[in-house]
């Protein structure tokens, strides 16, 4: 599926919705622009995947690697009480992980993120901290 000719291109939903942290090996790196829950959310950079099992094994390796990467950099940085990984793409089909953390008290707990309450867009000083953060968390270049 890798070998698929055409360009990667992401899918203007999770555009809209994110801020990039910037680029893996393999996944392109972003943060939900939702200030109540540090979540970042990772696209394998090839287009027409909609699958895990669409990724060749070994880059399904590389992209378990990189979510490990991600949850360790968020447990690190946040000292949350659990981590929600999970890959539905019932709304957007594009392949993409989602990597949360999560609180006892915060807005949604203990039920999924979506759909609980109202996104809070973070401030430009909140976000610029945030990603910061994040960038040197995981080693990845200012993007």
């Amino acid at each position: 599926m890798t070998a698929n000719a055409a360009p990667f291109v992401l899918d203007p939903r999770l555009s809209a919705d994110t801020h990039v942290v910037g680029d893996l090996g393999l996944s392109r790196v972003l943060l939900m622009d939702d200030a109540r829950f540090p979540w970042l959310i990772l696209v394998p950079r090839h287009a027409g995947l909609r699958e895990l099992i669409d990724l060749p094994r070994d880059e399904q390796h590389r992209l378990l690697d990189e979510i490990d990467r991600c949850a360790r950099a968020l447990r690190a940085l946040e000292k949350p009480d659990k981590l929600n990984i999970g890959a539905l793409g019932n709304v957007v089909a594009q392949l993409h992980v989602h990597v949360i953390a999560r609180f006892a008290a915060d807005a949604a707990w203990p039920r999924p993120v979506w759909g609980a309450g109202e996104r809070v867009a973070y401030d430009q000083i909140a976000l610029r901290v945030r990603l910061d953060a994040l960038r040197a968390a995981l080693c990845i270049a200012t993007a």
